[in-house]
């Protein structure tokens, strides 16, 4: 193989799909890139057998063929290499010259023609979201992916597409996130699938902010995501999915208005004594137009009030400081609606108007003195 690229490309390419690159692998060759030349294209790969990411670069072809490189190595060597055309050629032992201007490297490779390939995945059948929408749909849900494995479906995400919504779910036990979107109508495929959290993590990593495209198609148990350059093929997780608008109350007996950033700010003033307790606790307690926001620990406590607009019943109650930050961080509105039943119930999170994302967290039940 001899090929001929620029450093910048190189670098993107190797950047976007050493993400998938295995850092716990028996397989020496997962520890790798495979890089080809065929028909006038350069590809590199990576995968760790759960997921795959194919990206390719322009660049020209001199000899066709392919090399497998150590992810570490090459990623280190290139973004060290100066702003100059960069060129790999490997010979039939797999030995490996990278030389960029002045510079010139030797590393042994492995076989291109070891190297696994990636499952098959048909997109004739798919949908379309655009890149921006999907990329703050995963910040916005990602964060209540189950991390144990003791319910290895809650580990990932429930994404359902059809012509007109799309929507993003996750939940852990403890809290649920749901985000909902429009689609462009482009495309003839329904999705109702399970995407494992790592997946959702590398491919917001790598969409941009942009509105252009991402294509999804499924097969089997496979799940393909191109976009630009990129191919991403993730293994999906199987089982059923909790249905999750069983667990949403549809009635209230609290509800209250606030701002967002007032919220937000008093609860992570009230978590940094939190953190020192045993339960991350914080106690919200509403009255009249007042909230007021507490927490106990041995180091101290604190005590603070913010302005709401409250509409029926008074309410103590209180949660895992960490899970109730974690929503409020991610939302953009400048105003919110919180719900609630009882002391005992999930506290439901939403915008003022329309219904594009839900939060629920469960309570943490309080001692009676």
């Amino acid at each position: 193989m001899n090929i001929k690229c620029s450093k910048n490309q190189l670098l993107e390419g190797v950047v976007t799909v050493q993400k998938a690159v295995s850092s716990r692998t028996t397989l020496p060759i997962l520890e790798g890139i495979f890089i080809q030349a065929e028909e006038n294209k350069i590809k590199l790969v990576a995968t760790d057998l759960e997921i795959g990411i194919e990206s390719y670069i322009e660049g020209e072809i001199i000899e066709e063929g392919s090399v497998v490189l150590s992810s570490r190595i090459i990623s280190e060597l290139i973004r060290k290499l100066p702003e100059a055309p960069v060129e790999i050629k490997s010979d039939e032992a797999n030995k490996t010259w990278i030389t960029c201007a002045s510079s010139e490297f030797v590393i042994q490779g492995q076989s291109g023609l070891e190297f696994p390939d990636l499952p098959e995945v048909s997109d004739e059948s798919f949908t379309e979201i655009p890149q921006d929408l999907f990329k703050n749909m995963i910040r916005q849900t990602i964060f209540s992916v189950a991390q144990d494995e003791t319910r290895p479906i809650l580990t990932g995400a429930l994404l359902e597409v059809d012509e007109k919504a799309v929507s993003l779910a996750a939940l852990d036990g403890y809290r649920l996130a749901l985000r909902k979107g429009k689609t462009s109508g482009a495309g003839n495929d329904k999705i109702r699938e399970v995407i494992p959290g790592r997946t959702l993590n590398e491919i917001s990593k790598i969409l941009s902010e942009e509105e252009n495209m991402i294509q999804i198609s499924h097969t089997g148990n496979q799940i393909l995501f191109q976009f630009g350059n990129t191919r991403i093929i993730s293994r999906l997780l199987e089982g059923e999915f909790i249905n999750y608008n069983q667990i949403i109350p549809e009635e209230y007996k609290t509800k209250i208005k606030v701002k967002t950033k007032d919220l937000l700010d008093s609860c992570e003033r009230a978590a940094l004594l939190a953190r020192q307790g045993k339960n991350n606790l914080i106690k919200m307690e509403i009255q009249g137009e007042q909230m007021v926001i507490s927490s106990n620990a041995e180091i101290g406590q604190v005590h603070e009030e913010i302005t709401i607009e409250i509409g029926g019943e008074e309410l103590t109650i209180a949660f895992n400081s960490k899970y109730f930050i974690d929503a409020l961080k991610i939302i953009e509105d400048e105003e919110i609606i919180l719900e609630f039943t009882t002391s005992v119930s999930p506290c439901v999170i939403k915008p003022i108007e329309e219904d594009y994302f839900v939060y629920l967290i469960l309570p943490v039940r309080l001692l009676e003195h």
